[in-house]
């Protein structure tokens, strides 16, 4: 029997976090560890207290035919990486890893190209976490060192502006 790696073993408890997601078009699930300890976990949803898309029926960015990656802010939702980030304390989170996977609710197969956007990846350098996992198939993913977002700083590139 071959034993599992650890990155898919912390994948497979994301991909269960994301079950929890109430969004219509991607569900995502994330969990942080920390010294092959989970701190926290969250998944994609409404703010507490708020209607989730699934119960409303309907995604504004659906209506609106936004693509992906655009428009965040039309979005009811809170990302997986932001829940997870909320949900623990700074000090825990300095040097932790954080895992993430996301699963398309109209195909049902997973998102092999995700990745955190630009608000979230700011939380993430913030937090102190030290590298993303995230999940493209059943086994294979792509490690991200924080440390290159901050070293390459998106945030600069004025051809990102739209004009």
């Amino acid at each position: 029997m071959e034993r599992m790696d650890k990155f898919n073993y912390y994948l497979d408890i994301a991909e269960t976090v994301l079950e929890r997601g109430t969004c219509l078009r991607r569900n995502y699930g994330a969990i942080i560890v920390r010294n092959d300890s989970i701190i926290s976990t969250g998944y994609t949803g409404a703010p507490r207290g708020r209607k989730n898309c699934c119960d409303i029926g309907t995604c504004r960015r659906c209506e609106l035919n936004i693509p992906r990656g655009e428009r965040y802010e039309l979005c009811r939702s809170v990302h997986a990486e932001a829940n997870a980030i909320i949900n623990a304390s700074r000090s825990e989170m300095i040097g932790s890893t954080l895992y993430l996977v996301g699963r398309d609710m109209e195909t049902g197969k997973l998102v092999s190209d995700a990745s955190s956007c630009a608000m979230c990846k700011r939380m993430i350098i913030n937090a102190g976490i030290e590298r993303v996992v995230v999940r493209n198939t059943k086994t294979d993913y792509i490690i991200t060192l924080v440390s290159d977002w901050i070293k390459n700083d998106d945030s600069l590139d004025d051809s990102l502006l739209g004009y």
